[in-house]
C-alpha cells in the first residue's frame, strides 16, 4: 500500500529521509549544492550576475566573432572567448537546473509552479543577448577556422566547434532565432508545463482508493489480476476524461515542430532529434529495420510463452506486466536496494560503486513516492560545477531496484563526463543510455548469480526479457507511433479517436497476437511524457539497450582492457562522435550486423526460457 507523504517546504533543505512502512528510511534529495532556497541571496546574487555578464559578453563579442577568428593570435582570442561563454552557459545551467529540480518535488503547489515559470521567463530573456554567439561562430568561414584550430586552447573545444557546424544548414538568421527563442516560453515550454501540472493532478480511483499515476501504473504489476485490471480501467477512465487537453497538447506541439522544421529546412520528421544526438538517420533506421523485423522472434514469441505460463490462451493487455507465478514479489527495503546496486556496480569496478555511492551519502536521489512529485525516474546532470540529482518513486518492487540501477548508471556517466567541462560534457541521448542500461545489467547478473532455484532464476530471467522487451521493442513502437502522428499531422488535426487507433495498430503489430488489447487501452498513448517532452527521443532507449548487449557480451568474453575502455567512453561525454566511442570495441553502429547481434541477446534468453519449458515438461 502506497501512503500519500506531504513535502514540507523545509524538506529540500532539512529533512534528508522519510520512513516509509515496509521501505525503511527512503531518501529525499537536498538541493543545497545548487541554492538552499528560492529566496536564497546567493540565486539573487547569482541572477544579477547572469544579467551583468550577458550584457558585457555581448557588448564585447557581438558582430566580432568572425573577425577575432581571423585576426593575429585569432585562435587564442576565440578560445577564450568560448571559456567565457562556458562559464556563462554554467551559470545559466545551475540557476535552471535548481528551477526545475524545485518544482518536479511537487508540481502542482502553486508557488512552486510560479518559481519555475518566472525563473524560465528570465533566463529566456537574458539569454537572448547569447544567441549571436554560436551563429557567428557557423558564419566563420572553414579555411579560417581551421586555421585557428591551430592553437591548442582552441582545439580542445574542436569536438563542440565539429557538433556546432553541422547545425549550420538548418540556422535562421538572429532575428528568426531570437523570436523562436523568446516564443519558446509561450508555445513549446508552456504546454510542456501544462502536460506535467495536468499529470500530476490527476486521480485515479483504484477499488475506492484515489491514487495518482505513479501507483496506478504500479498495480500493472500486481500479482493479483483483478487488481491490475482494476488500475487498468482507472487508467482509461480518468485518461479518457482527459483526452480532450491531452489530445490539445499533442496536436499543438506536432504542428509546433513542423513550422520549426520547415522553417530550418529539415527534411524528415526525425532530422532535429537525429542531429541533436549526433547519429545519422541511416543508423537508426537500421535500428528500427531490425527491430521491427525481430518482433515475432522476440515478443511475439515471448508473450505467447507468458500467456502459457499463467494458464491463458491469450494475454490482456494488463496482464503484459504481470509478474510470474514464481516471479519475486516481495518488498525491497531502500537499504538492501542500496546494497544490490553498489554490491553488482563494485562487482564491476570499485570506481564505479564509489561513484555511485556519493548519490546515498551525499543526498542526492529523492526516492519517495508523494501528491504532485514528478511521476517516473530520471537523473538531472544539472552542471559541470555542481553535480547530478537522481529523481524516484521508489516503491519496493524489484523493478524499482533495477530503476536504481538504470538511474544510477546515468548519474556515474555524468560524473565522469564532468570533467569535459560543459560544452564537452554533454552527451547526445542514444549514447547516455548506455551507461544506464549497463548499469542495469550488472544489477541483473549479480541478482541471478545468487539465485539457484531453478524456478526464481526462470522467473528472473523471464523479468530481465520483459524489461529488454520494453527498452527495445516497446520503445521502437513507441518511435512508430510518433512517426506516424507527426506525419498525419501535416495534413490536420487528429481526433482523439484516430491517435488511439493509430496506438492500438501500432502496439498490436508489436505486442503480436498473444497480447489482447482490450477496450480503454486506446487512450495510454496519452500518459507517455517522451512523446510531449522530446519527440523521438525513445529510439535512443532501443540504441542502448543493443549497444550495451553487444558491450556486455564483450565483457563477458574478458575482451583486453574492457572496463578501462568503458571508463574511457563515458568520461569523453560528448567530445567523440559514436564511431570513434565504439571502435576500440571492435563495433560499428551503422552495419546492421551490429543491431542484430545486440538483438541476439534477447533471444537466446527467451531460448533458454523455452529450454527450461521442455524440460519441465518432459515426464520423469
Amino acid at each position: 500500500m502506497v501512503r500519500r507523504l506531504t513535502l514540507h517546504p523545509s524538506a529540500e533543505a532539512g529533512a534528508r529521509t522519510v520512513e516509509e512502512k515496509g521501505l525503511g528510511a527512503v531518501p529525499e534529495w537536498s538541493l543545497d549544492d545548487l541554492y538552499s532556497a528560492p529566496d536564497a541571496p546567493e540565486l539573487k546574487r547569482d541572477l544579477e550576475r547572469i544579467a551583468a555578464d550577458t550584457a558585457s559578453f555581448a557588448e564585447r563579442y557581438r558582430g566580432a566573432v568572425a573577425e577575432i577568428a581571423a585576426g593575429e593570435g585569432g585562435g587564442a582570442r576565440l578560445a577564450d572567448a568560448i571559456r567565457a561563454y562556458e562559464a556563462l552557459e554554467d551559470l545559466f545551467g545551475r540557476v535552471a537546473s535548481y528551477a526545475q529540480l524545485h518544482y518536479v518535488g511537487d508540481t502542482t503547489d502553486p508557488a512552486r509552479a510560479k518559481f519555475f515559470g518566472d525563473i524560465q521567463d528570465r533566463l529566456t530573456t537574458v539569454s537572448t543577448d547569447l544567441l549571436f554567439f554560436e551563429l557567428e561562430i557557423n558564419r566563420i568561414d572553414d579555411p579560417v577556422l581551421e586555421a585557428a584550430l591551430s592553437d591548442p586552447g582552441l582545439a580542445y573545444y574542436g569536438p563542440w566547434l565539429r557538433d556546432l557546424r553541422k547545425e549550420r544548414p538548418y540556422q535562421l538568421d538572429d532575428r528568426l532565432e531570437q523570436l523562436f527563442h523568446e516564443k519558446s516560453v509561450t508555445g513549446r515550454g508552456a504546454w510542456n508545463r501544462l502536460f506535467d501540472e495536468t499529470m500530476a493532478s490527476l486521480e485515479f480511483t483504484v477499488d475506492g482508493e484515489m491514487l495518482s499515476l505513479e501507483p496506478t501504473l504500479s498495480l500493472l504489476l500486481d500479482p493479483r489480476e483483478e487488481k491490475r485490471k482494476a488500475a487498468s480501467d482507472a487508467l482509461a477512465e480518468t485518461l479518457g476524461a482527459n483526452l480532450r487537453t491531452f489530445t490539445l497538447v499533442t496536436n499543438t506541439l506536432a504542428k509546433d515542430k513542423e513550422i520549426s522544421d520547415r522553417w530550418r529546412g529539415f527534411e524528415d520528421i526525425a532530422d532535429s532529434r537525429h542531429l541533436a544526438n549526433r547519429v545519422e538517420r541511416e543508423v537508426v533506421e537500421a535500428l528500427v529495420e531490425a527491430v521491427t523485423q525481430a518482433y515475432p522472434t522476440l515478443s511475439h514469441r515471448y508473450y505467447a510463452m507468458k500467456a502459457k505460463w499463467l494458464g491463458k490462451d491469450r494475454l490482456a493487455h494488463w496482464d503484459r506486466n504481470a509478474p510470474l507465478p514464481d516471479e519475486e514479489t516481495r518488498t525491497v527495503a531502500w537499504p538492501d536496494a542500496r546494497r544490490i546496486v553498489l554490491d553488482a556496480y563494485g562487482g564491476f569496478s570499485p570506481d564505479m560503486a564509489e561513484i555511485a555511492g556519493r548519490f546515498f551519502d551525499r543526498h542526492w536521489i529523492d526516492a519517495p513516492v508523494r501528491p504532485g512529485k514528478a511521476p517516473g525516474a530520471f537523473a538531472h546532470p544539472t552542471v559541470p560545477s555542481a553535480h547530478p540529482y537522481v529523481l524516484l518513486n521508489y516503491q519496493g518492487r524489484p523493478r524499482d531496484v533495477m530503476t536504481l540501477a538504470h538511474e544510477l548508471g546515468h548519474g556515474v556517466h555524468q560524473v565522469l563526463a564532468a570533467d569535459q567541462g560543459l560544452l564537452r560534457s554533454q552527451t547526445p541521448l542514444t549514447l547516455a543510455e548506455t551507461a544506464s542500461v549497463f548499469g542495469e545489467m550488472l544489477t541483473f547478473r549479480a541478482l541471478l548469480k545468487e539465485t539457484a532455484d531453478p524456478a526464481k532464476r526462470k522467473a528472473l530471467i523471464a523479468s530481465k526479457v520483459e524489461d529488454m522487451l520494453n527498452t527495445v521493442v516497446r520503445q521502437i513502437a513507441f518511435y512508430v507511433f510518433e512517426r506516424r502522428v507527426h506525419t498525419e499531422r501535416r495534413g490536420g488535426e487528429l481526433t482523439a479517436e484516430r491517435l488511439g487507433e493509430i496506438w492500438m495498430e501500432v502496439q498490436a503489430e508489436s505486442l503480436g497476437p498473444a497480447i489482447e488489447l482490450k477496450p480503454g487501452y486506446e487512450t495510454f498513448w496519452a500518459y507517455i511524457p517522451h512523446f510531449i517532452h522530446s519527440p523521438f527521443y525513445v529510439y535512443a532507449y532501443a540504441f542502448g539497450d543493443c549497444l550495451v548487449n553487444s558491450l556486455y557480451a564483450l565483457y563477458e568474453e574478458a575482451h583486453e582492457g574492457f572496463v578501462e575502455k568503458y571508463f574511457d567512453m563515458l568520461r569523453a561525454g560528448g567530445s567523440k562522435h559514436h564511431t570513434e566511442l565504439l571502435a576500440p570495441f571492435g563495433l560499428d553502429a551503422s552495419d546492421k550486423a551490429f543491431w542484430n547481434k545486440g538483438l541476439s541477446m534477447i533471444s537466446r534468453m527467451i531460448d533458454e526460457l523455452e529450454a527450461e519449458d521442455r524440460k519441465t515438461g518432459e515426464p520423469e
